[in-house]
């Protein structure tokens, strides 16, 4: 057996949860427990930290260390950590959809065919209900594809349809898959346009060619939040709204983000924010998420969903 495939059997072992003693090792490896203690000096080297203790009942065993290093999953546990950082893309944990996507994309790389297999072939009879979201779904292949494509730094050739239904073929250098309001935006360097564009993954048409590797361009998380808020303004949407909030700009944008729509101070307490969705139920339910008082004027139809709304509510109260 070869010095490499001895450390990864011999890894593979101390991650179990127990304590291996250095002849019970030297005997599963079938080497001399001298051999063991030099392979376990190369683990610690390469940040695996393994600890020894002394006695009858001691032993080596692998703890928590102070850096990430690299982990050996067998084939179960595997496709396990490749469905749960699927169900994470989808949004199903807030917060995590794009720290989700890039473990995933670097697991599904190295995932051998017949797991890849396994995991598109579950993921496909399996459906997640604890959540029910509006709008396009994505699948997630395409979202690992991409990020393969923006950590590799290869171009990508495809055809677009954008909010208007204006069909257009793009050659861009991917740079960042961003998650906002329910949507997958791709951040990238349009070759054509020569400036940066967002789009929104789910109208990108299947069908997407890799191209040449490219030399990535300064880009900071800034520019990349910039870039996708200006990408989903407010008029952007199908349904716009001017609303008078009683609260301070900077509160309101603190909390909320630039995904909300545009604040506008009106003085010390108050401030306009014009924001937008899809569905005018939607917009209704999210103001009532701002926690503070609110009036609407425009548009005359959202008005009349607030007082929908707040008949019943009333009548839910008695």
């Amino acid at each position: 057996m070869g010095t490499s495939n001895r450390l990864l059997r011999l890894l593979s072992l101390l991650q179990t949860p127990r304590d291996w003693t250095g002849t019970d090792l030297a005997h599963r490896l079938e080497v001399s427990p001298r051999t063991i203690r030099n392979d376990i000096e190369r683990l610690r080297a390469l940040g695996y930290p393994v600890h020894a203790t002394r006695g009858s009942v001691g032993g080596y065993r692998l703890e928590a260390g102070t850096s990430m290093p690299p982990l050996l999953l067998d084939d179960d546990e595997a496709v396990a950590v490749a469905l749960g950082l699927r169900t994470a893309t989808s949004g199903a944990v807030t917060g995590i959809e794009e720290t989700s996507l890039r473990a995933l994309a670097k697991l599904e790389q190295v995932l051998p065919p017949r797991l890849r297999h396994q995991v598109n072939t579950l993921q496909r009879v399996t459906m997640h209900v604890a959540r029910r979201r509006s709008g396009p779904t994505i699948d997630p292949s395409t979202l690992t594809a991409l990020a393969r494509l923006a950590r590799e730094h290869f171009t990508v050739r495809f055809d677009y349809s954008d909010r208007r239904d204006a069909a257009s073929h793009r050659r861009v250098e991917p740079a960042r898959i961003v998650n906002a309001g329910q949507r997958w935006y791709l951040v990238a360097w349009d070759l054509d346009r020569q400036d940066w564009r967002t789009f929104r993954v789910d109208r990108m048409r299947e069908g997407m060619a890799p191209g040449a590797r490219f030399t990535p361009r300064d880009l900071t998380d800034a520019d990349v939040e910039a870039l996708v808020s200006r990408g989903v303004p407010p008029e952007a949407r199908r349904h716009q709204a001017r609303v008078v909030v009683q609260a301070p700009a900077v509160q309101i944008a603190e909390r909320f983000g630039p995904w909300i729509g545009t604040v506008t101070p009106l003085d010390d307490v108050s401030c306009v924010l014009t924001t937008g969705a899809e569905r005018l139920e939607d917009l209704a339910a999210y103001l009532g998420m701002l926690d503070v008082d609110f009036s609407v004027s425009e548009p005359p139809e959202l008005v009349a969903q607030l007082r929908v709304l707040a008949a019943r509510y009333a009548a839910a109260t008695g």
